[in-house]
């Protein structure tokens, strides 16, 4: 998991001002107890890291994998383009 999409499933998931304060808050056992983002900037993978707040925070197993979006349309111009 990259970290922009743990920022997003973070986001999805408690809203954009609570899970920033939650990310540098929360303290959880299971990361050392260290909070989220204390984790992250100590080398913690971020999936790790979200399983692990998730746990703690007993968030549903279904709302784990964030919120489904629909695909972004790609713009024709560059649809077909291949990389150099």
């Amino acid at each position: 998991m990259r970290l922009s999409r743990f920022w997003t499933l973070m986001t999805d998931e408690f809203g954009q001002a609570y899970a920033d304060t939650l990310a540098r808050g929360h303290v959880v056992q299971a990361l050392g107890d260290r909070t989220a983002a204390a984790a992250l900037d100590a080398g913690v993978p971020p999936r790790t890291v979200w399983e692990h707040l998730c746990e703690d925070l007993g968030i549903p197993e279904d709302r784990r994998l964030g919120v489904d979006r629909e695909p972004v349309p790609v713009p024709p111009e560059i649809a077909l383009e291949r990389p150099e």
